[in-house]
């Protein structure tokens, strides 16, 4: 039995860039998408992966979300600055991060340890980064989520912003 090759990648005729999130279309009989500003993303049919050619940084698809997978403890924590900057603009703020358990040997060597107060269990402290709370998800095995997503921030209503901060004339 001939086996064909499907028209278009693994994932359909068009997707959203993982960089910009416009709509990006597949190359006719091939296994990539090409974005007009950042160029080409094979798609890998066995690992679900999407590759872009020019970084070789790859991206997993969740509920219809893009997350890259991290190789260097940098880009997870560069990931995790940009949300708690997002929700900071959006009103909230963070209470706790929760990062996928594939992520532990790579990011605990960067974990804050608090010491904790005199007269308390020894507990080895608690990780923190960014000043957070630091917990790992279940494996992926229990919640297939984490093997695909990469945190989850906690958040709660912050101190409104208001500006200007003082006034001149009062």
């Amino acid at each position: 039995m001939v086996n064909f090759p499907l028209p278009y990648p693994v994932y359909g005729p068009e997707i959203q860039c993982p960089h910009c999130r416009q709509p990006i279309p597949a190359l006719t009989l091939t296994d990539t998408y090409l974005c007009s500003r950042h160029g080409a993303f094979e798609a890998n049919a066995e690992t679900k992966e999407l590759v872009h050619v020019q970084s070789g940084r790859h991206w997993r698809c969740w509920d219809g979300e893009w997350y890259r997978q991290h190789t260097h403890p940098d880009g997870i924590r560069f990931e995790i600055h940009e949300a708690l900057d997002r929700l900071y603009t959006q009103g909230y703020r963070a209470t706790r991060v929760v990062i996928a358990e594939r992520y532990q040997d790579l990011v605990k060597s960067y974990l804050e340890r608090s010491s904790p107060w005199r007269g308390e269990a020894e507990s080895g402290g608690v990780a923190k980064l960014y000043g957070l709370p630091v917990e790992f998800s279940p494996a992926a095995d229990q919640d297939p989520q984490w093997e695909v997503i990469n945190f989850s921030l906690e958040k709660e209503p912050g101190i409104p912003i208001r500006y200007p901060y003082f006034r001149l004339f009062e």
